[in-house]
């Protein structure tokens, strides 16, 4: 019999029946596509032009993808590209508010009833004062931590001792009342309530929400100065709790400030008052870092002429200065806003 690797009618005449010499060379289909040359179609063989092949575009390691490969490919690179463009050049959106509650403010004017007298002593500006008022941190009288229904006494115990701290910062710290600090109060805050503080500082508006004055007590330095560092309080403070994860702790103390026209180091020196009501809330995660949420804040701040705007600043009257006592309220009158009220300045009674 034949060799079956041979063609049927035998091998052709001078050949040597066997492929043995051309078998080192195999044109696959990887080396067609590999190839710079292609032959032209028959289509364009026809069309009269004057070459019969033409040169193939090295595409490097790509020229010998299928096709289908190539397309794909150029599909995600484009939308690669397209998510790159979109991404850059659309505008960016404002980012959400804050979770939680937001601080909530109300300032009221003490206007004075006769013209502000200065005190008899500079040396001594607070000696008229009754009994129960006591020097800077002493006057806080926070009381020790007590266990709550969902809350350890530990716990109660930090979240005082934070309460203090931004106590002292926000209305006892001269950086803060004569010079404006801010930085001091705002470690204290959660993450979430310092855009609300910073919008307040920088722009501050008396419109319950952006009044610098509802975080901190801070007087015009080129108004008002400090006759003395050392400020008079007193006050009581109430723990309690605003659902089973929330520590509610309710601050209301006075504060009483000896003050005096900034520039004049000898001039007289009168007395001013501030009472603030405050409420702060902690969840575990505040407690767990050292930082509290005030949430709800009432100032009465006086003698302040009623109408003065207070949102950026407190504004004592001073010694010799007087202002007409609150009026009555017209509820008709819209042309201000109901939360801003004025009342009448009376002399300080016992804590």
């Amino acid at each position: 019999m034949g060799d079956p690797r041979e063609p049927p009618e035998g091998a052709p005449d001078g050949g040597s029946g066997s492929d043995d010499e051309f078998r080192s060379v195999v044109f696959d289909e990887s080396f067609v596509r590999a190839a710079r040359i292609q032959e032209l179609s028959a289509r364009e063989r026809l069309a009269g032009t004057d070459r019969a092949i033409r040169t193939r575009i090295g595409l490097g390691p790509f020229g010998t993808l299928p096709r289908q490969a190539v397309a794909l490919l150029l599909v995600v690179l484009l939308a690669f590209a397209a998510a790159v463009y979109f991404g850059v050049s659309a505008p960016h959106r404002q980012a959400s508010p804050p979770f939680g509650r937001q601080l909530t403010t109300g300032l009221v004017a003490l206007g004075p009833a006769a013209p502000v007298a200065a005190v008899p002593d500079p040396a001594h500006p607070f000696a008229a004062l009754p009994a129960g008022y006591a020097e800077g941190a002493a006057g806080l009288a926070l009381p020790a931590g007590s266990a709550t229904a969902h809350f350890t006494r530990t716990e109660v115990g930090r979240a005082l001792s934070v309460v203090q701290r931004y106590l002292v910062a926000s209305a006892l710290a001269p950086a803060t009342l004569e010079r404006s600090g801010s930085a001091e109060a705002r470690a204290l805050l959660t993450p979430g309530e310092q855009g609300q503080y910073d919008e307040s500082i920088r722009h501050p508006l008396d419109d319950r929400h952006h009044a610098a004055t509802g975080w901190l007590v801070r007087f015009d330095p080129g108004q008002v100065a400090l006759a003395t560092d050392t400020v008079q309080a007193a006050g009581a403070v109430r723990i309690g709790e605003a659902g089973n994860d929330i520590l509610a702790i309710d601050t209301d103390h006075t504060f009483v400030y000896a003050v005096r026209a900034a520039g004049t180091a000898e001039g007289p020196v009168s007395l001013y008052t501030v009472r603030r009501d405050l409420r702060f809330e902690f969840d575990r995660l505040d407690l767990g870092s050292d930082r509290l949420r005030l949430v709800d804040a009432v100032v009465q701040a006086g003698p302040t002429a009623c109408g003065a705007p207070m949102g950026g600043y407190l504004q004592p009257l001073l010694a010799g200065a007087g202002a007409a006592a609150a009026g009555a309220v017209d509820p008709g009158d819209r042309s201000r806003p109901a939360w801003q009220l004025c009342g009448v300045l009376g002399p300080l009674a016992r804590p």
